[in-house]
């Protein structure tokens, strides 16, 4: 299966960071968030990448193009330019880079890869966001499931602490950050190739939006839910706890 990640957004509540570079390559442990993404697909075998890029895309591009020489040890002959390169371990992955506009959104971004992907289904997800998900047990789920496409669905921490009052005001209850009872998207999603259908090339073509709210209202659409630990990179704060996960070893996307 073809792994889609999602590398165009702008990621305006981290421009601390994004200034200067497109969001998946903001680092964890000193690797972009989007290495650790791959890394979890790679874990289950599946390792044929492709990346619709927009917003400094060309970051990305030289991420990949230079990954080789990043990675492992070299000899430069200054007057030949002939560069020897030795053995070490790199990654079996297979990457595509593919420029789909910078205002594009996801819709869209999808629509317009649609050329490299061949198989019958193919997987969708973020490029931000990282799980302790078994993504054998998804897959299962969604040919269970018999529709075109799924989702992984969290159940989040609310941020704050809730009480719970009478009509006058006594406290009948206080709760410290509680996991909230709904289901949010983390993506994570597997579809059959038909929703390409779904999907147009126009910029304006939002994933979240008409696509599957349409396939939703046709029946079409299912939720796994993750019963384990999913983090975005969205802001400042998020990145500062990731970095703390992986410093302190406990980085349970790993």
């Amino acid at each position: 299966m073809k792994v889609i990640i999602m590398c165009g957004g702008k990621g305006t509540r981290l421009r601390e960071e994004t200034s200067v570079k497109p969001k998946p390559m903001v680092e964890i442990g000193g690797r972009p968030v989007l290495w650790h993404i791959m890394s979890i697909y790679a874990r289950f075998g599946f390792k044929d990448f492709v990346l619709p890029l927009g917003y400094k895309g060309q970051v990305i591009k030289q991420y990949f193009h230079d990954y080789n020489i990043r990675n492992t040890d070299f000899t430069v002959d200054l007057k030949s330019g002939a560069i020897t390169t030795y053995p070490s371990h790199i990654e079996d992955w297979r990457v595509t880079l593919c420029d789909t506009g910078e205002d594009t959104l996801k819709g869209g971004r999808l629509k317009r890869v649609a050329k490299y992907i061949d198989t019958d289904s193919f997987m969708v997800t973020y490029g931000d966001g990282v799980a302790d998900i078994d993504l054998n047990k998804l897959i299962e789920f969604h040919k269970q499931s018999g529709t075109i496409g799924t989702f992984t669905g969290v159940r989040m921490p609310s941020r704050f602490g809730t009480v719970r009052t009478d009509d006058q005001g006594k406290i009948l209850s206080w709760e410290e950050k509680p996991v909230l009872d709904e289901y949010i998207n983390c993506g994570f999603f597997v579809f059959k190739r038909e929703f390409l259908d779904y999907l147009t090339e126009d910029e304006s073509c939002d994933l979240e939006k008409e696509p599957l709210q349409r396939l939703a209202a046709e029946g079409q659409l299912s939720m796994y839910p993750h019963p384990g630990q999913w983090q975005c990179m969205d802001t400042l704060r998020d990145s500062i706890k990731l970095n703390e996960l992986w410093d302190s070893g406990r980085a349970f996307w790993v």
